[in-house]
């Protein structure tokens, strides 16, 4: 089987047997997204407006933006897999609680485990405090980390990023978020020599 195969069987079961409270006010679950056999996997927060419409992860304005900083490093998005640590939309684009994230956690490391990326980006705080509770993105951004991952029974690279929805209302953090997003080729390139 595939695993692209596997990506939607375990989409299908979780649709079902999800016990998010998210689930009573979206209109959908919203899938990872991409190629299954990618070595970057984006993780971001939860789905928005656009997202729950669609059912599809990142096609609003920080879509757009994440696509853009993409070409800039040679890639489309079609080369890349993206989800979100919470597969529900929040009210009124509310912070997922950590109950939420909790009960999407065993799906978004099920999918992490079928992919088996070399590199996991974090798109902003929340995807990064799953997996370093202790951090804060204004210290890591842009810093390649690695953990021993048991739940993954390996060690995984990581490479925060601040939102991409962030940085489109703040010049500063947009600059800073490109020169981050930049570092990807190399970190993939480290992560290739030391593997």
């Amino acid at each position: 089987m595939s695993k692209r195969e596997k990506l939607d069987e375990l989409n299908k079961y979780w649709k079902e047997n999800c016990i998010c409270d998210l689930k009573k006010t979206a209109t959908q679950a919203v899938f990872g997204n991409g190629n299954a056999d990618s070595d970057i996997v984006f993780i971001g927060e939860a789905p928005g407006k656009n997202e729950d419409l669609k059912g599809i992860p990142f096609i609003g304005a920080a879509g757009k933006f994440l696509e853009e900083m993409l070409n800039g490093i040679g890639k489309k998005r079609e080369d890349i897999y993206i989800t979100n640590i919470v597969k529900y939309r929040p009210p009124d684009n509310r912070d997922p609680e950590l109950k939420e994230k909790e009960d999407c956690n065993e799906w978004l490391i099920n999918e992490l485990k079928i992919i088996s990326p070399k590199l996991i980006v974090f798109l902003g705080r929340h995807s990064m405090l799953r997996f370093f509770p202790n951090e804060k993105i204004s210290n890591t951004h842009g810093k390649l980390l690695l953990k021993i991952i048991h739940e993954l029974n390996k060690k995984q690279a990581f490479l925060p990023l601040y939102h991409p929805a962030a940085a489109l209302y703040n010049g500063g953090m947009r600059e800073t978020l490109i020169k981050d997003f930049n570092k990807i080729p190399k970190a993939l390139e480290k992560i290739s020599i030391s593997s």
